[in-house]
């Protein structure tokens, strides 16, 4: 096996072993081989491995990875952002010498451009505050968003940081700090992703797919001008190659693998442009795969934190242990702890509980709303509070602050009295 398959079959097993593990857990997967590999690799292979380290060293092995491991996934260190700046400079100093030269002026500009963009976005998201509630901004941050019923409740503390825990927010144990509007700790920026850099987060993932895109079809692009210029009759499409007549693929292969090693240019340099270009092709697609998946959990008004909570609740409606009711629009008569001046445009309409005996939940007690409960066993049949259609979601993500200026002044009477009028949209996570 030549350096260049390594190469391929490298970076394609480390793509495909980050797309199972990011990706494994979601609902429209839940059915599907990637979750399966996602519980076979996370899950059946750890426990196998416990049970046989217990009976050969009574369990000293496993502990120390669990260590090293739990130091790697919940310890707040640069070691990741430091591996992934290496790529990002190592890939960039393989590749220049060889492909600057052969440039225009415009793909020179715009290839700068496509350079820079990643190391600005990448700092802006690992070094500005992800939204980190104090007591300072509690007030503030208990004012962003209104309790929906059904993933967040009022009345909830954290028990680190002993503030009320406003809605959408969660404590990152990693970070050690409750962040609003949670979304999930990224350990490629070594912060976690919030209200105030959700964005950022978003553009530098933007930055970087089109990089790794720019720059596996620029290294095909001046290959292959090297390979044709060598052997006059090859073409990218083994049916277009000798004027049509096609090309057997063993031959066709050939030439590629003399392109990808020597670059066309017969050095070591050659050798090194196609590697990275190689390597970008590859990690692309999964790059853009995660740019796809948060771009439509914006468009359906979630994070990646609350799309986990809506996946436990798939489950309990699966096993027929979830139920709703109206909510009682006076409640705020009785929940003290929801600021009055909380102003997104719409308020929860719904209670949604658990039981864990598959019946409806007795009448009585605390628990507020009014009516009949009723089973849900959809996602769809319940209303996501924090979606207000595509413009204002993205609004909320790319202009922090947009919607709440200011917690003490109101906003226009006219322009709140439009969004009042539109109902949350429904979850179409499944």
């Amino acid at each position: 096996m030549g350096v260049i398959a390594k190469i391929a079959l490298f970076a394609l097993g480390i793509s495909f072993f980050i797309f199972v593990t990011f990706f494994g857990r979601l609902p429209a997967l839940r059915r599907t081989p990637i979750a399966w590999l996602h519980r076979l690799i996370w899950v059946h292979l750890p426990n196998g491995a416990v049970s046989l380290d217990e009976r050969l060293t009574g369990r000293r092995v496993t502990s120390s990875c669990t260590r090293f491991f739990n130091y790697m996934m919940y310890d707040r260190h640069p070691t990741v952002l430091i591996f992934f700046l290496i790529l990002l400079v190592g890939g960039e100093y393989f590749y220049l010498p060889t492909a600057w030269p052969q440039l225009t002026p415009l793909v020179k500009t715009t290839g700068t451009i496509s350079i820079l963009l990643p190391y600005l976005f990448l700092y802006l998201s690992a070094f500005s505050d992800p939204g980190t509630i104090t007591p300072q901004n509690h007030a503030h941050e208990m004012a962003r968003y209104p309790y929906d019923f059904s993933l967040f409740h009022p009345g909830a503390e954290c028990a680190t940081c002993h503030l009320l825990k406003p809605a959408r927010s969660k404590h990152c144990s990693v970070c050690k700090r409750c962040v609003a509007r949670a979304d999930h700790h990224c350990i490629f920026i070594n912060n976690c992703v919030g209200a105030r850099n959700h964005h950022w987060f978003i553009l530098l993932l933007l930055s970087t797919a089109v990089l790794t895109l720019y720059g596996g079809v620029l290294g095909v692009r001046l290959m292959t001008a090297e390979m044709r210029r060598r052997f006059p009759h090859w073409e990218m499409l083994p049916w277009r190659a000798n004027g049509g007549a096609g090309m057997d693929v063993t031959d066709w292969l050939v030439v590629w693998s003399w392109g990808m090693q020597d670059g066309g240019k017969g050095t070591g340099a050659g050798v090194a442009m196609g590697a990275v270009t190689l390597l970008a092709l590859m990690t692309s697609p999964l790059v853009w795969g995660l740019l796809g998946y948060h771009m439509w959990l914006v468009y359906c008004g979630t994070t990646t934190n609350e799309a986990m909570k809506w996946s436990d609740w798939q489950v309990e409606m699966d096993e027929g242990f979830a139920f709703r009711r109206r909510l009682d629009g006076g409640r705020t008569k009785d929940v003290k702890v929801e600021p009055a001046w909380t102003r997104w445009p719409v308020e929860a309409e719904q209670v949604l509980v658990r039981t864990e005996d598959g019946k409806p939940p007795a009448e009585g007690g605390n628990l507020p709303g009014f009516g009949e409960w009723q089973a849900v066993w959809r996602l769809r049949d319940v209303e996501n509070l924090y979606d207000l259609g595509l413009w204002d979601n993205f609004k909320d993500v790319f202009v922090p602050g947009f919607m709440f200026r200011d917690p003490y002044v109101p906003l226009p009477e006219g322009r709140l009295r439009r969004k009042r009028k539109r109902r949350a949209r429904k979850i179409y996570l499944a």
